[in-house]
């Protein structure tokens, strides 16, 4: 008679929603809702109840904290390569109550390439910023830039066969989307979420 010895048990990837007691559904709709409307935790805990879901103010917090992390590693993937026409700018904003400037690039396709909060805004902050995205991304055919002089050392010690664009309103682009990223970095600021580099 032959005996069968159980094997080990064959273990379930554990799904990131196991613990919680809403659907994942509800969970990644709040989020979504969070950081893409600027809506604070106690009008997200409003805009559910209306619809019938009861949940605390603080529960969305920790929804919020977990899961934007998982969000931004699922939609890496489904981001186009990056364009060969970059945008680039500086702004300042609020981080944690201090004021701190933000280069920021984009394509043009309008798709983020890189960020990067600074103290000051200078040859340092705008040569590591560059350094990074070329390191990341590559080098760029045409960069286009307002008339900032740290920007324009920068790209010619670091790119000097890219065709440098300055002139008035070719930058419109990067500048008019400041609008939203001035909310967001508000919003994240003292969270390890946003994925920025800091200097």
């Amino acid at each position: 008679m032959m005996r069968h010895r159980p094997g080990r048990p064959v273990r379930q990837p554990s799904s990131a929603f196991a613990g919680f007691q809403f659907p994942p559904e509800v969970i990644l709709l709040a989020v979504r809702w969070y950081l893409r409307y600027g809506l604070s935790y106690r009008d997200l805990e409003e805009l559910l109840a209306e619809r019938g879901i009861e949940v605390d103010h603080v529960t969305l917090y920790r929804w919020v904290q977990r899961f934007t992390p998982l969000i931004l590693d699922a939609a890496r993937p489904c981001r186009h390569a990056v364009g060969d026409r970059w945008f680039v700018d500086e702004t300042d904003v609020k981080v944690a109550g201090t004021w701190r400037y933000v280069y920021r690039a984009v394509d043009q396709h309008g798709q983020v390439i890189d960020l990067y909060v600074s103290r000051k805004r200078d040859v340092k902050a705008a040569t590591r910023f560059f350094s990074t995205a070329i390191s990341t991304h590559g080098d760029p055919a045409e960069v286009t830039t307002d008339r900032s002089p740290a920007l324009a050392r920068t790209i010619v010690e670091l790119l000097p066969g890219v065709h440098h664009d300055i002139t008035q309103y070719a930058n419109n682009r990067v500048e008019a989307d400041h609008g939203g990223s001035r909310l967001g970095f508000d919003r994240c600021a003292g969270s390890n979420v946003t994925g920025l580099r800091r200097s």
